[in-house]
């Protein structure tokens, strides 16, 4: 078993193709905790950033990598992407949470490092927001904010 596999079972991913697998914000936030080296990568475009809020790691005297999946307001996908991640972290080996609305475009992205060689990355399957509630509200049922970590208002 790879300590990569290891790492993983610690902490109960949920095997995924392409990428290390899934944890839910509560494993991310307790990643986030234990492992000096884990990023947490938020692939939101920036109006999202700055009018729906973001995750505040001040508390663990770490920064949120902010890097868009897709740019806004075209939401062409970032040509830059993998270039910018890898420039910025240099330990392949390092765990790498990422994170978007509601979890798609941060599996694509954790495929996309994972494929760049980076052999620890995480989707953060339930997002920042969640997914609709039944009255078609998101950050109510599931996600980051619903979970009740620490996030701030831009």
């Amino acid at each position: 078993m790879s300590n990569d596999t290891k790492f993983a079972d610690t902490y109960n991913a949920i095997p995924a193709p392409g990428y290390a697998g899934d944890v839910n914000p509560a494993t991310a936030w307790k990643i986030l905790s234990e492992q000096n080296d884990a990023v947490l990568i938020d692939v939101r475009t920036r109006a999202e950033w700055n009018y729906v809020g973001l995750p505040d790691l001040d508390s663990l005297k770490k920064k949120v990598a902010l890097v868009e999946w897709q740019v806004f307001p075209t939401m062409q996908p970032n040509p830059q992407f993998v270039a910018e991640l890898v420039a910025a972290l240099p330990d392949k080996t390092a765990p790498l949470l990422f994170l978007c609305r509601s979890g798609a475009r941060s599996a694509a992205a954790a495929k996309a490092l994972t494929a760049a060689g980076y052999s620890s990355c995480f989707n953060v399957a339930e997002g920042f927001e969640g997914p609709l509630d039944a009255e078609a509200k998101r950050g109510r049922v599931g996600g980051w904010k619903a979970a009740g970590l620490p996030w701030r208002q831009s």
